[in-house]
């Protein structure tokens, strides 16, 4: 009898479509702009049965770095323009009064992301009350409603309340996210219309927060800014294939020789060939990725070392994301 595992609780660990996409083929649109990929996805009833996402528009902004003026500008003009065209499509007049919602545990800096984002918006919604704002200004409103953990209550109840209180015409929800790549952790914006599940990349999913449970656009926007153990490791196999792989091919090249420091292999097309892997990790070299991750998942999980986890500069990543995407919102929301 063949072998099985059950690795339902481990796939819910990421909370990007695109990556959940990533075994299928021509689904998605893809655009490079100043060394900044967006790729976009449209996920229909059949799509949505096969990912597990719900129907609707993914946008994924991927880049390298945030943390200088330079590129920091050209992620967040990116984001302004993506911003703008999710909300053009689901018909948003410039009027439309705004909740946004920062999502997570302020104590905690992976889970901050929402908060902290949430100290950069532009709040309108008392000034309003008052008659002291020009034509260029949108109504908008904010809510840190914290995690259950410190309030003891679903968050998707108190915001459906705050929600029939109020009445915002659409919401925009800032959460940290979960990824199943090293490569995309503080390096990648998610976009969609679908809403969102609180806690659902960490295996700790809360009620959603969506059209459907809301009766209001719901605009989710999320920062992917752990992994787990399992995804560490897989990644690290994999990138020792490429590195042997690379030093193979050139050992006798005469320009590396001259190089201090190595180029960076993740750059270089490389095929990978089954007896370069076999060579380098035997058995464990013969195994596809997905079987690597099963057997990772056999070996952590029983013994509770399946970690999440962060870089350690996380912290200082943060500030400057929830930065760019607090003036981003700012700049799409007012014309400013």
């Amino acid at each position: 009898m063949e072998h099985s595992i059950d690795l339902s609780k481990y796939q819910i660990r990421t909370d990007l479509a695109i990556e959940s996409i990533k075994d299928i083929k021509d689904i998605s649109e893809e655009v490079v702009e100043d060394n900044i990929k967006v790729t976009k996805v449209l996920v229909d009833d059949k799509i949505s049965k096969i990912i597990n996402k719900k129907n609707g528009n993914y946008i994924t902004i991927e880049f390298d770095d945030v943390t200088d003026i330079t590129n920091y500008n050209k992620v967040k003009k990116v984001f302004i323009k993506e911003l703008n065209n999710l909300l053009n499509k689901l018909k948003i007049a410039k009027k439309d009064s705004c909740l946004i919602i920062g999502l997570g545990n302020s104590k905690s800096t992976p889970d901050s992301l929402g908060p902290l984002t949430i100290n950069n918006i532009i709040v309108t919604n008392h000034l309003f009350e008052l008659d002291e704002l020009s034509d260029k200004y949108r109504r908008v409103s904010v809510l840190v409603p914290g995690v259950m953990g410190q309030t003891g209550l679903e968050t998707s109840d108190v915001i459906s309340s705050i929600v029939n209180k109020f009445k915002p015409n659409f919401i925009i929800v800032i959460d940290a996210l979960a990824s199943q790549s090293i490569e995309r952790v503080n390096k990648t914006i998610q976009i969609t219309d679908t809403g969102i599940h609180p806690g659902s990349g960490i295996g700790n999913s809360r009620k959603e927060i969506s059209y459907e449970t809301l009766n209001i656009p719901c605009i989710a926007i999320g920062v992917p800014t752990v992994v787990d153990a399992i995804t560490i490791v897989s990644d690290t196999i994999n990138y020792m294939h490429k590195h042997y792989t690379y030093s193979k091919l050139n050992i006798n090249n005469p320009s590396h020789k001259l190089m201090v420091t190595q180029p960076n292999y993740l750059k270089e097309k490389i095929e990978l060939n089954k007896k370069d892997k076999e060579t380098l990790l035997g058995i464990v070299g013969t195994l596809e990725e997905n079987e690597i991750k099963q057997l990772l998942f056999e070996v952590l999980t029983p013994i509770g070392y399946n970690m999440m986890v962060t870089p350690k500069e996380v912290d200082f990543l943060i500030e400057k994301l929830s930065n760019l995407i607090g003036n981003g919102i700012n700049e799409t929301l007012h014309n400013i």
